[in-house]
């Protein structure tokens, strides 16, 4: 017969089965009032030491019962809030015979997704200053159909300020402004497909978006191998191209060996492939001198991309392609047919980027980043030592390695306290053949500085 235990401070009842130990008993029993309902999302548990006296037990069978609770996902424990029911799916009643049924969770309370920067931090007043001065000295041709390539203004600011920061190659008229890295990689995979491109070859972990956007364009992408020097360019053959993240591979964080960025460019010159570089948060370094950009080495097999996204933000839809002369009458082309650049903005970047504002922006960004990034590393350093954090020396996100096996149930830890993050597994190349890693992505620029502290602590209570 089954033991009944019920706490009077709540007046909880909760029943253990079976002949398990206390503290296994005990879990079971509260997972299993949880599970269906019995207890409610938001309930405050009573304290450890008070249900330990009301079901004659030790307080530490309680408080290690609630902690097995809290890295399932179950209970959340909080510094002055005490222990409560986490919110999760609820059982909905069916019909008779009929399978139970579960609500989804609502919309993640926090977000560690990578790929966004600090919304919140967006330089409002500057930018609107900026907007005003680029409309007072506009000319009114500005506001025509103009250059399919883009406002020369912005072109000029940009070739000028990665040729000074990112070692860029470039002059004004090889610059091509685009609505953001996908309408740059659309254009690109309609112009290596017209040229008879079969095939691109990208990166073992990366964005599926960017494999989605190739293949709509009828491209093939195969994956490169990975290891402790980065991606492996080596066994490059007769791909029509590959799309790199030099600098900072994207999500795993290291920069591409030297010789793998001579063997690169070396296939490029030997088989007149194209090799395309996203530098996608390419002003965000930290702990070392900041690594030049690729194009530097060959500006007519390179194909140079950045945007404002990280910097910035993505809903301003503006970037920059810096494309060799053999390219840029076929792309300039391709871009009058989708020209989707509004005029008013390209000239607030330029006005933005030629007064210093960006500069200073971008100076103050690192700083709240690196700030971030130290509290990430020391957090999980003191609250889960066994998880690795790597991929750090620049950037918004970090990659935090996990015993293997564990991936899954902390992405789902995660999920139950209200925290939308990444596993590694989600950039996995399908076609990958390297051994998988159990590591989660995260985005530590994402989040608002008011939400920073708890995003962290809901990301250290769902880690093992």
């Amino acid at each position: 017969m089954a033991d009944s235990w019920a706490n009077l401070g709540i007046d909880l009842h909760l029943e253990r089965a079976g002949s398990s130990g206390l503290r296994r008993g005990l879990t079971d029993a509260l997972r299993d009032a949880v599970r269906t309902g019995r207890l409610a999302a938001g309930t405050r548990l009573p304290s450890s030491r008070t249900l330990a006296a009301d079901l004659g037990l030790a307080r530490n069978t309680v408080a290690e019962a609630y902690a097995d609770l809290v890295a399932e996902g179950w209970l959340t424990a909080r510094q002055g809030s005490g222990t409560r029911v986490a919110e999760r799916a609820v059982p909905v009643a069916g019909a008779a015979g009929a399978p139970v049924r579960r609500r989804t969770p609502g919309r993640p309370t926090h977000s560690l997704v990578p790929g966004t920067p600090d919304l919140a931090a967006f330089p409002r007043t500057e930018w609107l200053r900026a907007a005003r001065r680029a409309l007072t000295r506009a000319p009114n041709d500005a506001l025509g159909y103009g250059d399919p390539r883009g406002r020369p203004e912005l072109r000029t600011a940009v070739a000028e300020y990665l040729a000074r920061v990112r070692g860029v190659r470039a002059d004004p008229h090889s610059v091509l402004i685009t609505a953001g890295f996908g309408h740059a990689l659309r254009l690109l995979g309609t112009v290596l497909r017209g040229r008879g491109a079969r095939t691109v070859a990208v990166e073992s972990y990366g964005l599926f978006v960017h494999h989605d956007l190739l293949a709509a364009s009828d491209l093939t992408t195969t994956a490169l191998p990975y290891d402790e020097l980065g991606t492996d360019t080596t066994g490059l053959t007769d791909e029509g191209a590959v799309l790199l993240t030099p600098a900072h591979q994207f999500p795993m964080g290291t920069p591409l060996h030297p010789d793998r960025r001579a063997a690169v460019v070396d296939w490029a010159r030997r088989t007149g492939g194209l090799i395309l570089e996203d530098d996608y948060d390419g002003e965000f370094r930290y702990d070392r001198q900041s690594v030049g950009a690729l194009q530097g080495l060959d500006p007519d097999r390179v194909v140079y991309l950045g945007t404002a996204s990280k910097s910035l933000a993505p809903g301003l839809r503006l970037g920059w392609m810096v494309v060799p002369p053999a390219l840029l009458a076929e792309l300039t082309k391709a871009k009058g047919h989708s020209d989707t650049v509004g005029v008013l903005d390209q000239l607030t970047l330029a006005e933005f980027i030629a007064s210093g504002a960006y500069d200073r922006h971008v100076r103050a960004a690192r700083l709240r980043y690196r700030r971030r990034r130290d509290q990430l590393a020391a957090a999980v350093a003191g609250r889960a030592p066994e998880v690795t954090v790597t991929g750090i020396a620049a950037g918004l996100h970090a990659v935090l390695r996990l015993p293997p096996g564990t991936e899954q149930a902390v992405v789902q830890a995660a999920h139950w306290q209200g925290l939308a993050l990444h596993g590694l597994s989600f950039h996995r190349h399908p076609r990958a053949v390297a051994e998988p890693l159990d590591a989660l992505v995260v985005g530590y620029g994402t989040p608002p500085e008011s939400a920073w502290a708890d995003a962290l602590e809901a990301l250290c209570r769902a880690l093992p």
